[in-house]
């Protein structure tokens, strides 16, 4: 991706963050905006895993759990600042990412699914037992991130939904420019190298282990902020911010909009937060109509909503 592309992504999201509120009928939609925010950034990091490194993760709420339990946990226990405990919560995500990466990785295709599949289900499993510690499935409260008392005593008065809105757009916007940096980076390469054959990338030099789990760990703490995010959002968690639909919905967002651009993982992001929204009049058949609106993408739209409309444009302007 050329400098001027990468600007254009980053403009083009920057502008749609700034200019959404101005069609917000109400404040729930800041909400909703700032939701659509926190999962674009968790589906950014499995851009780098899939699109970039071409592997496979069924378990990244996991680490999505593991950052919002972190949020929940460490300022009642170790009186800590909510946004350290979110630094807290990203580091133990790559150290343990890092930890599992190793063995795990070295498996591929399904096995792979398999393995993160069980890694997920582990940390559910955890969250949901251990009652003393989590709150079992009944889950937590969250401390508040106190910042929005600062901005009120600077003079700038804001609601809830327009401070969270606010906030997870920044974070995205780093996270975007973030990932995008790292596409023309040398690791960045070399993890694309990966994507096209294993085999092959080892035959250049590239160290592929160590491509691979570099790619893990980046996007497990990519979760890992976006669960801290939406614990601190919704000033309560539960576990199914580690369950395993939440996982699915991960990687379904980044396939429905293009597993290979950050813009496109966005835009499925959005989409299928939205979608339940608009779905709700169709009660018992939306996740009906949410299959079948993936399965026709699937057919004819396979790189994913917004590469697939981006080349058609582009065809027809040739």
């Amino acid at each position: 991706m050329t400098g001027r592309k990468k600007w254009i992504s980053l403009g083009v999201l920057a502008l749609l963050i700034a200019l959404l509120p101005l069609f917000f009928p109400s404040g729930y939609y800041y909400r909703v905006g700032a939701l659509i925010f926190v999962n674009a950034l968790s589906v950014v990091g499995l851009v780098i895993l899939i699109g970039y490194a071409g592997q496979i993760s069924l378990g990244h709420a996991g680490f999505a759990g593991i950052g919002a339990y972190a949020c929940a946990l460490a300022p009642e226990h170790l009186g800590l600042h909510p946004a350290l405990a979110l630094v807290l919560g990203a580091v133990i995500s790559g150290v343990m990412a890092a930890l599992i990466g190793k063995p795990i990785l070295r498996l591929k295709g399904y096995y792979l699914a398999v393995a993160t599949l069980g890694f997920g289900i582990l940390v559910s499993m955890v969250l949901t037992n251990e009652r003393a510690l989590t709150g079992g499935p009944d889950g937590m409260n969250v401390a508040d991130l106190g910042l929005r008392d600062l901005l009120r005593d600077l003079g700038w008065r804001l609601s809830g939904g327009e401070f969270w809105y606010m906030i997870c757009g920044v974070v995205l916007l780093v996270g975007a420019w973030l990932a995008l940096n790292l596409f023309d980076s040398p690791s960045g390469r070399a993890m694309r190298a990966l994507h096209g054959s294993e085999v092959a990338a080892a035959t250049v030099g590239v160290d592929v282990p160590r491509q691979k789990l570099r790619a893990f760990v980046i996007s497990a703490v990519y979760a890992s902020v976006a669960g801290s995010l939406l614990a601190l959002q919704n000033g309560y968690i539960t576990p199914d911010v580690a369950g395993f639909m939440h996982s699915v919905e991960m990687v379904t967002m980044a396939v429905l909009g293009g597993v290979g651009s950050v813009l496109g993982a966005t835009f499925g992001a959005a989409i299928l937060t939205l979608l339940p929204q608009v779905l709700t009049v169709f009660a018992e058949y939306e996740q009906l109509v949410l299959g079948l609106v993936m399965v026709l993408v699937m057919i004819f739209l396979p790189q994913g909503l917004l590469p697939s409309i981006a080349r058609r444009l582009k065809g027809r302007d040739e």
